[in-house]
Formats: structure tokens, sequence, C-alpha cells
């Protein structure tokens, strides 16, 4: 394998990590308005991700440094042409993270409600956004011969694009409440697990659609294996949370994310960004890479740290797995 291939399945990874471990928080903040019938029951499910939510958006910040680093024309071309996407997923996630830690400065119910309403926005833009932005990816955008993006900021909200956030939207939302219900108990459980069930549904039928478009319109043998697995992990998700396997439906809905972004990066492969104007003008593996020194020197490094960074947050998942209890919420706030 060479290099460049070697970073397009790194940041490929990143990205996976990312859209999982991101992709529960999304979902928890989303159902806010769907299980938090009072205050306590808002605070046992922002404290399920309170330990956890700012190290895995951190998996974004390392996946956008190596892309930058890896694949400059991919990242130049991306970010110059999804330039609003990504300043509301950035001001969205700011929002969001802002919120954590205001709502509770004040013990007053408006002030709180505000919070939580940021919190939801916060977390359900970037769900669709992401989408919207990856679905581009696959389907490919015009660009000219300089690999500069000719389109407008409408054109990136096709039918595919739109097809794909709802779809992201969806499996996030329905990941988020398979955690609530894995790390809670009592009422709030049984509610997250029938919720989580019902949202399932929905899932699976959004997903397929998703799925079986993105078959049509750009495909490899291996995208279309990924996609049937995660097909599959899908479905097995929402009837463990129906047989109250809330471990196994969330490990499943994982493995779903995972497939999901794996078949989106190999539908493309070689190609980075394909363009739908002229073949001619798409990166590359190849044509947007860095030179073999960079990409040499980001190996060795990424060969030291990232076992590091991946057994620090194995630590810290391992140090706050027990479940969040509305008594232990109300003995904190006393």
């Amino acid at each position: 394998m060479d290099l460049p291939v070697l970073w397009f399945a790194i940041v490929a990874a990143f990205f996976v990590g990312y859209f999982v471990l991101d992709g529960f928080d999304f979902g928890v903040g989303m159902a806010l308005p769907f299980l938090g019938r009072d205050d306590t029951d808002r605070r046992v499910m922002i404290n399920t991700i309170g330990p956890v939510w700012d190290l895995n958006e951190t998996w974004v910040i390392v996946a956008g440094a190596c892309l930058f680093a890896a694949f400059p024309e991919w990242y130049a071309t991306m970010f110059s042409g999804y330039y609003l996407i990504l300043l509301l997923i950035l001001a969205a996630l700011i929002a969001r993270g802002v919120s954590f830690e205001f709502r509770h400065q004040q013990k007053h119910l408006e002030w709180k409600r505000r919070f939580d309403l940021m919190i939801i926005v916060g977390s359900a833009l970037p769900a669709f956004l992401w989408g919207v932005a990856f679905g581009n990816v696959v389907r490919g955008i015009p660009m000219d011969a300089g690999h500069n993006y000719t389109g407008t900021v409408f054109d990136l909200f096709n039918p595919f694009a739109l097809l794909t956030g709802v779809a992201t939207l969806l499996v996030f939302f329905t990941h988020g409440v398979v955690f609530i219900a894995l790390k809670t108990e009592g009422e709030i459980r049984v509610r997250a697990r029938r919720l989580a069930t019902r949202a399932g549904v929905l899932t699976i039928v959004v997903a397929a659609a998703f799925l079986v478009t993105m078959a049509l319109e750009r495909a490899t043998p291996t995208s279309l294996v990924l996609s049937v697995v995660a097909a599959l992990a899908l479905v097995l998700a929402v009837l463990c949370t129906v047989w109250g396997r809330e471990g196994r439906a969330f490990t499943l809905m994982a493995v779903t994310i995972a497939a999901v972004v794996l078949a989106m990066f190999t539908a493309v492969f070689p190609d980075v960004m394909p363009a739908t104007n002229d073949p001619a003008n798409s990166l590359t593996v190849a044509n947007a890479s860095s030179g073999t020194y960079t990409l040499t020197v980001m190996s060795w490094v990424a060969l030291v740290f990232v076992p590091l960074v991946l057994a620090y947050q194995a630590w810290t998942y391992w140090v706050f797995r027990k479940r969040v209890t509305r008594a232990h919420v109300t003995a904190a706030a006393h």
C-alpha cells in the first residue's frame, strides 16, 4: 500500500471514529424534547455524555488536520466549496458546547430552556449537514481544471445530498437514544428503549432508500458489501433494542455507522472528490496528496500518538461506564 492510499484509509478511519462517537452525542441532544419530561430527566440525559462529548468532538479536529496535511488539494476544494455548510456546522457545535457548560449556571427554567434549545439545534443541524456534505462527496461536484468548485451553495442541497442528510440525522438520533437506554435506569430507560424502537423502524426505511440510491449513484464491490453489512447491522440493532439488549444494539449501531462511512469512502476511491462536469477535473488520491516526505513523517507521528489517543479514550469510557440515574443527578445538585 503506497502512502497516499494509506492516508486515505487513515482519514476515513478518523471520520468513522468521529461519526460513531459524536453521532450518539448528537442523538442524545436531539432526544431532549422527546424524553426529557422535566429538568431532572434532561440533566440525566446530558450527564450520560457529559464526561465524553468534548473528547468525542476532537476526532473531527484530528480528521480535518489529517485532511489538510495529507490531502491539501482535497481540503482546499472541500472547505472552499462547502464553506457555508461547514460554517453552520461549526456555529452549531460551538452553541452546543456552550450550552452544556452554561445551562446549569442558573436555576431559572427559562434560562435552561434556551440552552436546551441550543443543544437540540446544535445537535440536529450538524447531524443533517454532515450528511449533506458527504452526500456531495459521493455524488461529486462541478469543478474546473484547477479543482475549484464552480457551483453554488444551492447545488449542494440536491436530492441525493438531502436524502443523505436525513439518513444521517435519523441514524444518529437512533444511535443516541439507544445510548440513553444503555446508560440510564428506571422509567427513562424504558421510554428510551421504546423511542429507539419506533425511531429505528423509520431509520431502516430511510437508510434503505439512501443505500439503494447510493448504489445507483456510485458503487464498487467493496462499497456494496459494506452497504449490506450496514443494513443488516441496523436491522439487528433495532431487534436487539426490542429484546432489551441495549449493549448489543449500541454496538450494532456503531457497526452501522462505520460501515456506511466506509462504504461512502470506498464508493469514490480512487477519487476523493469526483467532478460531475468533467471526470478529468476530479481529485484523486494521487493528485490531491502531499509529497512522500510529508506523508512519511505523518505516518511515524500517527504510529506513536494514535495508539495513545485510543488508549486514553478507552480508559475514559471505562471510568465513566456506570449508568446515570435520577437519584445520582438529584444528589449531585445538593
